[in-house]
């Protein structure tokens, strides 16, 4: 019998996990035992010019030490790419796919506006075909300019205009890898995941999720985003910033902070 509320924690291992990364699964897990639900744990490697290797078995030695349990076997994505090529060429056949020939120095010289995420909004310059000679380097998601809302519930409503605001967005990368947005898609309506709790950071990837859920007719996941934890410069933590790799033999230290950190950002839940 499937479980009623199914939330999950999907590092990437691309280096050890930090205290902003014990905030999601912490987060996340005792939002699905408090519900009586399942925590799933999938790695997502899908970028493998980015992994490090050993670096998704220090991950889960690191879990399991800081005392985390999950439910069923860990989902790697290096071995989902047929499913996601599945979902790649039904998006194709439905003609919400299109190639791109355009190389990162053509998109920053004609687009017109920053992204949300603070990328550049492609101008859509392949979106009615091909320029003559040119072959595809990346497959994008054709949007449109309608309103994609949703309730979070950390976040209340949340509003996206994604043509304006992103653009076309790529699917499988120029370097023949899934982006993101396709594969954490994929893999959360696989697992059945009906709720997702992880960091702000991710909220501005939420309607891009959505718009690849409606178009491939999957059910959309209750979101919940919680703030981040920053260094004393006011940066987010993270790799890019060097934050301090969680240790073991200051578990119980470390999860007291992050509890505190969760009680302080989110005293309504």
């Amino acid at each position: 019998m499937p479980f009623p509320y199914c939330g999950r924690f999907a590092p990437s291992p691309t280096g050890p996990l930090h205290f902003g990364s014990l905030i999601a699964a912490l987060g996340s897990c005792l939002d699905a035992r408090q519900q009586g639900g399942a925590w799933l744990l999938r790695m997502e490697d899908v970028d493998t010019s980015r992994n490090v290797p050993g670096a998704a078995d220090d991950i889960l030695r690191t879990l399991a030490a800081f005392g985390f349990e999950w439910d069923g076997p860990v989902l790697y994505q290096s071995q989902r790419l047929a499913a996601y090529g599945a979902a790649l060429e039904q998006l194709k056949q439905a003609g919400l796919a299109y190639g791109c020939a355009c190389s990162r120095k053509e998109i920053a010289d004609s687009a017109t506006h920053a992204a949300i995420d603070g990328g550049l909004a492609y101008p859509g310059t392949c979106r009615k075909g091909l320029p003559d000679g040119r072959a595809a380097r990346a497959w994008r998601l054709r949007v449109d300019n309608g309103e994609i809302a949703f309730i979070d519930r950390l976040q209340g409503r949340v509003v996206q205009h994604l043509e304006d605001d992103v653009g076309d967005f790529v699917l499988r990368r120029a370097d023949g890898l899934f982006a993101y947005q396709l594969a954490v898609v994929v893999d959360d309506a696989w697992q059945g995941i009906t709720d997702v709790v992880r960091g702000a950071d991710l909220l501005a990837s939420t309607p891009r999720q959505i718009a690849l859920q409606r178009s491939l007719g999957y059910s959309e996941p209750v979101y919940a985003h919680l703030p981040v934890a920053a260094n004393p410069a006011g940066e987010k933590l993270s790799k890019q910033t060097l934050a301090q790799a969680l240790r073991v033999d200051q578990a119980s230290a470390e999860l007291v902070a992050a509890l505190r950190f969760l009680g302080q950002a989110v005293p309504g839940e």
